[in-house]
């Protein structure tokens, strides 16, 4: 059975290789399994597309498909689909937005710093029920932003695709959104309630 180890800004992955076909299951370090994921389906669209010499592919995860478009060098344009923005609500004092991206996310704008803090506190919230993703972002101008992601069943990482989708849906609405996270960046672009995210996908061994 064929392996290899890529990373996405810091976040690592191994894929098996079974068959031409690609669908991504993704464990958490507390044994669950992610709904989705931006920087998973990346890595594996680029492991596609480098098999099977084609520049478009799909990727299936929990019900959702991805389809991604290689741009040369390392990064991978992805149609993430609908993302859903909720209305702007009040937890324990704390001021959020819901976005759903095919998985949930917390959205609250203030210091990145306070992840540490609010992370823990939100993701296994009452509210809840089923956990969510947790992100701090800053506004920095317009169509720029930077995030701190804390990841339900994970705790906080250097990056997330989902997350960078949902700070761009919830900060901006429209348009293209330059998304700084400890790891790297990454580029949404938001149309009529549509997701597409850019990023690179590395190949480690």
């Amino acid at each position: 059975m064929k392996s290899s180890k890529w990373h996405a800004l810091g976040n690592v992955y191994l894929l098996v290789e079974r068959a031409d076909w690609a669908e991504v299951v993704i464990w958490n370090p507390d044994g669950s399994t992610a709904e989705m994921s931006g920087n998973g389906t990346r890595i594996a669209a680029r492991w596609l597309a480098e098999r099977t010499g084609v520049e478009r592919v799909r990727v299936r995860v929990g019900g959702r498909e991805v389809e991604a478009r290689m741009l040369g060098g390392v990064d991978v344009e992805q149609d993430m689909g609908a993302v859903e923005v909720g209305v702007p609500e009040q937890v324990d004092g704390v001021e959020l937005v819901t976005v759903s991206v095919g998985n949930p996310h917390a959205v609250v704008r203030g210091d990145p710093e306070e992840i540490g803090r609010l992370g823990p506190l939100l993701e296994t919230h009452p509210r809840f029920p089923e956990r969510t993703n947790v992100q701090v972002v800053r506004v920095d101008g317009p169509g720029e932003v930077t995030a701190r992601v804390w990841e339900r069943g994970v705790g906080e990482t250097t990056a997330s695709g989902t997350s960078a989708v949902a700070v761009a849906a919830a900060t901006h609405g429209d348009g293209e959104v330059l998304v700084h996270f400890p790891g790297g960046d990454l580029r949404v672009r938001l149309e009529e309630g549509r997701a597409y995210l850019t990023g690179p996908a590395e190949r480690v061994l």
